[in-house]
């Protein structure tokens, strides 16, 4: 049995997927009260676009075992993508609940509840992904633009800082800190980054307006 998954998942890596699922298929016949197989089947069919047969696949996992933790994270991942987000944070929170600890699964479910307007909510799960995961610069920038977004602007810098020590050509982060910058004032600081920004990316259009918008008040404070 375990052959059979682990030969689906290396034609699924090699973008076999009609190899996948011939495999996937058998698997099940062999044994079909391994809930292993069904959620496999289950990524494949998200990853081909059948949202909805993906999630009767994991939802099958969890008959057979409710607390097989990857079939929630599978579903979760497969409601994100479809935009409803208020079943992914169900189903992530269900992962994390059923014993699910790793980076990924507290990313997806800040991500979910950031998706939800539910931003201070989100912060802690941010937090738990870059201490699970301390190179994701995806988390520190997510995290920053979250608490950029209730305003915590001091702590909302270090997390794009370190999004920038992480990948020095991150456009956004450069964008968002000149954000950060000008809301406090500092408008030498954000021409500087905003520039940055469109040093790496010259089509950054919220970048060119920020440095514009900085340029023009510069020019009118030293009149």
């Amino acid at each position: 049995m375990t052959d059979y998954n682990q030969q689906g998942i290396q034609y699924m890596q090699e973008g076999k997927y009609e190899e996948a699922a011939k495999i996937f298929n058998e698997a099940i016949a062999a044994n079909p009260n391994d809930p292993i197989a069904y959620i496999n089947f289950g990524n494949l069919l998200a990853a081909v676009g059948e949202p909805e047969r993906a999630i009767a696949f994991f939802n099958k996992a969890m008959e057979i075992d409710d607390e097989i933790v990857t079939a929630y994270y599978g579903a979760g991942n497969t409601y994100y993508n479809q935009e409803d987000y208020i079943k992914a944070k169900d189903m992530f929170e269900q992962a994390i609940k059923k014993g699910l600890q790793e980076a990924d699964v507290y990313f997806m479910l800040a991500m979910s509840l950031f998706q939800l307007g539910q931003n201070k909510l989100a912060l802690p799960y941010f937090q738990r992904t870059i201490e699970l995961n301390e190179y994701d610069e995806d988390a520190y920038f997510q995290y920053g633009l979250c608490l950029a977004m209730i305003e915590m602007i001091d702590e909302a810098i270090p997390q794009f800082e370190r999004t920038i020590e992480l990948n020095e050509e991150h456009a956004d982060a450069y964008y968002n800190l000149g954000v950060a910058f000008a809301f406090k004032d500092l408008a030498e600081k954000a021409l500087d980054m905003f520039t940055k920004a469109l040093d790496i990316q010259p089509d950054h259009f919220l970048a060119n307006n920020g440095k514009k918008n900085i340029e023009v008040f510069l020019k009118t404070n030293e009149a």
